[in-house]
């Protein structure tokens, strides 16, 4: 069985923290990694760019609704996720658009972090 772990926490408090801080949190997460790498429990993980980078997708009537931001119905729950490439936000919304729940409820869409 698989899990996504779903990292929450406060942006803003953790944009002021200092760079010494920043270095040891980024060094924590690194040799997590490594370890869960190593187990063999490491299946995919990204860092997710800020919440001011996300669009919200739904579907009613037939027309593509966005929303600036992770804005869900206190009433959802994260039921799963698709990792997907795509040329831009644009196209990443006609995605989050087909796919089914985006009728029922609603699919944030949120660029990763992509580490050179």
């Amino acid at each position: 069985m698989q899990y996504l772990l779903m990292i929450y926490q406060n942006e803003a408090e953790y944009a002021k923290i200092d760079p010494a801080t920043a270095k040891n949190n980024m060094e924590a997460y690194a040799a997590f990694t490594q370890s869960i790498i190593q187990s063999g429990n490491f299946k995919a993980g990204d860092r997710l760019r800020p919440t001011t980078t996300a669009t919200t997708v739904r579907v009613r009537d037939g027309k593509t609704l966005t929303t600036d931001g992770p804005f869900a119905e206190t009433r959802e729950q994260l039921a799963g996720y698709y990792l997907v490439d795509a040329k831009d936000l644009d196209a990443a919304i006609a995605m989050a658009a087909r796919i089914p729940s985006a009728r029922i409820g609603s699919i944030e869409v949120r660029p990763i972090w992509v580490y050179d």
